[in-house]
């Protein structure tokens, strides 16, 4: 058994060390100017320990760009659990959110590089489609919240863009301006800004505006 386990466990290193040369080899180069010799030189091993793992260029590419969207897809459904208040599912969702983009800096490099930029040859991946994933979340979140009188009632699409503006913002900063990064309390800051935009009017002490 403990043979075994240690077996596992290497497996599980090499194929980090493999994930971890093609990030860097995509982000750097981009996708079609990585060459799978330059990968494998990066991790430390040979060609045909790549293929054993992953068949080829495109399938450790595709690997790479699983896992990131695969804690967003279980981020996602979590937020939509009706555990806790409207506000505060949002603030998980969103910062968490940038959390993820933050842990995969490199991948999301990536992903931009192979969106934005010129065909490069890759496997489709659908990223509108967590784009829109992340959307139907929000406004979800925020339809109850205005159904429940957590929030004011307000245009559904005007509040999901205020919301999910100052993240995008946020990550695209940490991705081309780090220097300039807002970081995790930032963007809470600014949520919380925005969160307070849309809060219902109460009466506090005799007077008329929102609860602070």
């Amino acid at each position: 058994m403990a043979k075994r386990e240690r077996k596992e466990a290497e497996a599980g290193e090499v194929r980090k060390r493999l994930l971890s040369g093609a990030t860097e080899m995509f982000a750097s180069k981009g996708y079609a100017a990585a060459t799978v010799r330059e990968i494998v030189e990066r991790a430390g091993v040979t060609k045909p320990v790549l293929y054993y793992y992953f068949g080829s260029k495109e399938g450790i590419y595709l690997d790479l760009m699983r896992e990131p969207f695969s804690k967003f897809a279980a981020l996602v459904e979590e937020a939509l659990l009706p555990a806790g208040s409207a506000r505060e599912r949002l603030f998980r969702l969103c910062l968490r959110a940038y959390d993820i983009f933050v842990e995969n800096l490199d991948a999301a490099r990536v992903m931009y590089s192979i969106y934005y930029g010129p065909p490069q040859g890759a496997p489709f991946v659908d990223f509108d489609a967590y784009h829109h994933r992340f959307q139907e979340a929000v406004l979800q979140v925020l339809r109850e919240g205005i159904r429940d009188g957590e929030f004011r009632r307000v245009d559904l699409y005007d509040a999901m863009w205020a919301v999910i503006g100052p993240v995008n913002v946020a990550m695209e900063v940490e991705l081309c301006h780090p220097k300039q990064s807002l970081g995790r309390d930032g963007v809470r800051r600014v949520l919380e800004l925005v969160l307070e935009g849309i809060a219902p009017d109460r009466k506090d002490n005799g007077e008329k505006g929102r609860k602070r």
